[in-house]
């Protein structure tokens, strides 16, 4: 192993010094005298010192002594030792001639950082003083300090991820002169005792990043040249870059297929996701929200953060659809639950609802006020003009319909007791005397999408030509979805 030595417990010691610095206390006069702080405790060679090597000198006072007592592993805050976090940094320009930074972009580096060693470091702090209202003066400003702990930041170096850490006071004793006989010393000494939690890092590896000089832009613009790649090797045959030939991608698979072959795309680990609402979850071997968002946001290129980053869907299309649709939205981990991502919606990319013809002046036309099984559901309490409903079954699709003798359920009659006929799947109306079929699903063949909304829980549906499936909504299988941090 090679020798390295950062002075690392050193700053410790040197900012709890600082921190018990620049105190003071009033003498008799009123005059404000500023408090010393040493390092070291009241050993016989360091009161020799403090008396300037004289037996004839007492110790002055006030004054404050600061050394560690204690230095043992913290075993509550061990963490995966082999873990490394990696922090890309870009410098700006310098302008050496002119001594100033530009407004360019300088060197880039990639530093790594291993997981550090938690400590726990004990330190005494001596108050020597010769009176008691010295001593009161100088423990009651330093006394309501800590309530309950004080932050000291060691470094301000910018990938130092130990660099702040927490002072708690732990014990105090408040004399050290014996009762009732008392000492022969003029000092009077009150200790409080202090815990803070290190940590101690290994050095970190700095790489500096190299300057790209080329990019491929297309990966099918490459000739065969004079070997048949099909047949000896498949996975490297080249592409040509006809209309007939382009590549084709299973957004459901997340296999490109090209000339009879597939390639795997996906993304880290090949998760799925589910999307419901605002709110996504990873699918791991078929189980919803085992997996902490931050297991798959840490492996990515580019940092997180929540508001800003964005996670982009690319629904399948169906029959007789074209082009592509991608639903984007920002994403933010839920604290309370790390296994979810809260989205925001870009509007813009939502399908939008299609206007459906409304006898009643309906204000909202692509939407329905509810999904109903007209079986079970009584449309008589909520008859208001515009009632919008979607069926799930069929309402009077008899035979004998059309015969005087027949007599459906009274509460889809229309007000002038005639029967209302509808299939499953349609979408009906109600103008406030009688039903109306604003969508006929056995006459739509699916050629043209259609977008409702069920207001009733706000999830959008589109028709595909024989039923009604969500329209955005579900599961994301690898290569459908994507991270852009």
């Amino acid at each position: 192993m090679q020798h390295f030595y950062d002075g690392q417990i050193r700053r410790y010691i040197t900012q709890l010094i600082r921190l018990f610095s620049n105190f003071k206390y009033k003498d008799g006069e009123g005059k404000e005298v500023k408090i010393p702080v040493l390092y070291g405790d009241l050993s016989r060679q360091v009161a020799s010192i403090v008396r300037d090597q004289s037996e004839n000198k007492l110790p002055s006072a006030p004054r404050m002594a600061l050394y560690i007592t204690q230095l043992e592993q913290d075993r509550t805050r061990t963490s995966d030792s082999s873990f490394t976090s990696k922090v890309h940094i870009r410098e700006r320009a310098f302008d050496e001639a002119g001594n100033e930074y530009l407004n360019t972009q300088g060197k880039n580096y990639t530093v790594e950082r291993l997981m550090p060693t938690p400590y726990n470091l004990s330190v005494n702090l001596d108050i020597w003083s010769t009176n008691t209202d010295m001593k009161l003066q100088i423990m009651e400003q330093l006394l309501m300090l800590f309530n309950p702990s004080l932050e000291i930041q060691t470094t301000d170096n910018y990938v130092d991820w130990t660099s702040l850490t927490s002072v708690e006071l732990t014990n105090i004793n408040f004399t050290n002169r014996s009762i009732p006989a008392g000492t022969d010393s003029e000092i009077d000494i009150a200790q409080l005792g202090f815990i803070t939690p290190i940590y101690l890092n290994m050095p970190a590896k700095v790489k500096k990043l190299g300057v790209i000089t080329n990019v491929v832009m297309s990966i099918f613009d490459e000739t065969k040249g004079t070997i048949d790649l099909k047949t000896s090797m498949p996975e490297l045959q080249a592409y040509s870059d006809t209309e007939n030939n382009q590549p084709k991608t299973d957004l459901q698979t997340g296999l490109v297929e090209k000339d009879g072959i597939k390639i795997m795309t996906g993304n880290y680990q090949d998760y799925d996701v589910l999307v419901m609402g605002n709110i996504a979850q990873v699918v791991d071997r078929g189980k919803v929200g085992t997996i902490d968002w931050i297991k798959v946001l840490d492996p990515h290129p580019g940092e997180y953060r929540a508001g800003l980053s964005q996670i982009m869907l690319r629904r399948k299309l169906i029959e007789g659809e074209s082009g592509s649709i991608s639903i984007n939205g920002t994403i933010t981990i839920n604290e309370l639950d790390r296994t979810q991502l809260l989205i925001t919606w870009d509007q813009d990319t939502i399908p939008t609802n299609t206007n459906l013809t409304t006898p009643s002046g309906r204000n909202n036309q692509g939407s329905v006020d509810f999904i109903i099984d007209p079986g079970k559901f009584n449309p008589t309490t909520a008859k208001t003009a515009g009632l919008r409903l979607l069926l799930l079954g069929a309402i009077n699709t008899s035979k004998n319909v059309n015969e005087a003798s027949y007599d459906g359920p009274d509460a889809w009659k229309n007000v002038d007791g005639t029967e209302f006929v509808a299939g499953e799947n349609d979408i009906v109306e109600w103008d406030g005397t009688q039903w109306h079929v604003v969508f006929d699903a056995s006459t739509d063949d699916g050629s043209t999408t259609k977008y409702i909304t069920n207001l009733n829980t706000g999830v959008q549906y589109r028709w595909t030509g024989t039923e009604w499936i969500l329209s955005w909504e579900g599961e994301y299988q690898k290569g459908t979805w994507r991270l852009a941090l």
